[in-house]
């Protein structure tokens, strides 16, 4: 199972998009620094994931988590 996960930023107040086939290991990395995108932008906390049962389904949703109308609905879903 696939996962594609929305992460926020205590720091710079901002969302991260991604995906991934095991999501607790992806986040643990993401919080200790290893990976390069969101280094800097620690700590994160995970607003928001979806399952899928391939990994092409999952990053077509994080692409699409991505676009304006991904941006526009998860505005609306978080509140923010």
């Amino acid at each position: 199972m696939y996962s594609a996960y929305i992460l926020y930023s205590e720091k710079d107040k901002k969302t991260y998009v991604g995906y991934s086939k095991d999501l607790e290991n992806r986040l643990n990395l993401h919080n200790s620094g290893q990976v390069e995108s969101t280094k800097y932008r620690r700590p994160l906390r995970l607003l928001y994931s979806e399952i899928f049962k391939t990994g092409k389904e999952a990053k077509e949703r994080e692409q699409w988590w991505k676009s304006s109308g991904g941006r526009k609905e998860l505005k609306i879903l978080l509140k923010i």
